[in-house]
């Protein structure tokens, strides 16, 4: 998060999770919307920075949690299988 606030890793976070649930066809609720995003930022990030690749200010942010999101819904759709909802 860094260049990013605590307020503003919210709101971008809230926004990276939503167009991610979005692309992954996922329905989650607002509040995992952020989660994704911020945890999905921290992920991507650590992921590009192990390439040499670092993603800076609110742009960045944003890209880092949507990549990471979209990660993070293909993990949990790994394990918890093919299950269909109704």
């Amino acid at each position: 998060m860094d260049g990013v606030g605590w307020i503003a890793a919210i709101i971008i976070g809230g926004l990276a999770g939503w167009l991610a649930t979005i692309f992954m066809k996922s329905d989650t609720g607002v509040f995992m919307n952020i989660i994704l995003g911020i945890i999905g930022a921290a992920v991507a990030s650590f992921l590009f920075g192990l390439l040499g690749v670092s993603f800076g200010g609110w742009l960045g942010y944003l890209i880092a949690g949507f990549i990471g999101a979209c990660i993070l819904i293909a993990i949990a759709r790994a394990l918890r299988g093919n299950r269909v909802r109704h």
